[in-house]
């Protein structure tokens, strides 16, 4: 996922924006005239089977359910400042936090400043996101690494890069970083070829580990991505629809060695992998996400999706219902990173996990998992 500086990609963006606030605007209406807002809320209250001694030792179940659902979301805006609206749901902790765009800041001072906002807001709890790949894909464009994945060397050098540039997103503010690519790229023009480390799956496996290692001595949170492998891919899933068709061996040798090198989070494609899932794309199938990366590969960390506006998920659905089927399928965090986007997400995820006690319970151990994620950064008290 990056932000497109396609011109057709911005039009896009832009239209999905004005969409969302159409729909929350209508959706507002219709809640006023149903009275299903806070009011539905307090006649049918969650049922709590948590005593309350071990209520003090659970984070999550000292959160209101509108909070937990805020937990399962990052938040972007298209603005050098956080807007009103951002700080407003960082206070209510109705968003775990944030992904920044090269758009948001530029120099050293305006990201000090913009990340100190943020975390002002969120009293000190925000997780702040980056695309720091290499090369091209830097949000923090004074910060490492310079070259591209492909570019960086062995093992050893990409380890030391990964560490410099991780200190130095961290002084800036920065607590995650999706990346690694851990994609192999293969065929004749894969997508993300020009974004993923050289040589073969070991090779790129190990590469892999390295730049985890490297970011988790800096104190930065590293995401391997795009699970179960995009590098087979001929088409961007930003901009449409993906197939990648066969086995998956060699696919996942870099995300088995992210998990051995205990990665944080996990980014979960938004391509369709017939022989895993006929039907369904990867961040919206059970068999990837739960029983393929949590029970086979035994991954307990976060999920997180790739961007929720990505094409190949509106090719489906609207975001919302996209949303909602990532949950469902096992994912912990959705990524959105249109500005009006949080407005049909929270809400959506809010009114299923009212009227179902299952995704219910699918909301809170997501949030539990994002406040580990939390707490191991040492975001929480």
């Amino acid at each position: 996922m990056r932000l497109s500086t396609d011109p057709a990609a911005r039009l896009r963006l832009a239209l999905l924006a004005g969409a969302a606030l159409a729909a929350a605007i209508a959706g507002v209406a219709v809640g006023a005239r149903n009275g299903s807002d806070g009011a539905a809320e307090k006649a049918a209250p969650v049922p709590d089977k948590v005593s309350s001694a071990r209520r003090s030792t659970l984070p999550v179940d000292r959160l209101s359910l509108r909070q937990q659902v805020g937990q399962v979301t990052i938040s972007s805006f298209p603005d050098p400042s956080a807007p009103g609206y951002v700080r407003r749901r960082l206070r209510a902790r109705e968003t775990a936090g944030v992904i920044l765009f090269g758009l948001n800041a530029t120099g050293r001072s305006q990201w000090h400043a913009l990340t100190r906002s943020v975390q002002r807001s969120a009293g000190g709890e925000a997780l702040v996101m980056v695309d720091q790949e290499g090369g091209a894909v830097r949000t923090v464009g004074w910060a490492g690494p310079g070259g591209a994945q492909a570019q960086q060397g062995d093992p050893a050098a990409v380890r030391r890069s990964a560490a410099a540039a991780a200190r130095q997103l961290r002084r800036a503010g920065v607590n995650v970083n999706l990346a690694p690519v851990a994609d192999v790229p293969s065929g004749a023009a894969p997508a993300l070829g020009s974004r993923a480390y050289a040589g073969d799956s070991e090779a790129i496996a190990a590469s892999t580990r390295a730049a985890i290692e490297g970011m988790t001595s800096a104190g930065l949170a590293a995401t391997a991505k795009h699970f179960p492998g995009l590098g087979r891919a001929q088409v961007n899933t930003d901009d449409g629809s993906a197939d990648v068709p066969g086995r998956l061996d060699g696919d996942l040798a870099p995300f088995r060695a992210a998990i051995a090198a205990d990665v944080p989070l996990v980014m979960l494609s938004h391509a369709r992998y017939p022989a895993l899932d006929p039907d369904r794309i990867a961040s919206q199938s059970p068999a990837v996400v739960t029983a393929l990366l949590r029970r086979r590969l035994g991954f307990e960390g976060v999920i997180v999706t790739d961007s929720i506006e990505a094409q190949a998920v509106l090719d489906r659905s609207g975001i919302g219902r996209a949303a909602e089927r990532s949950i469902r399928a096992g994912a912990d965090l959705i990524l959105t990173t249109g500005s009006a986007s949080w407005n049909q997400v929270h809400p959506w995820l809010l009114r299923r996990a009212r009227s179902s006690t299952t995704f219910r319970e699918r909301i809170r151990r997501s949030a539990a998992r994002v406040l580990a994620l939390k707490k191991r950064l040492g975001l929480l008290g």
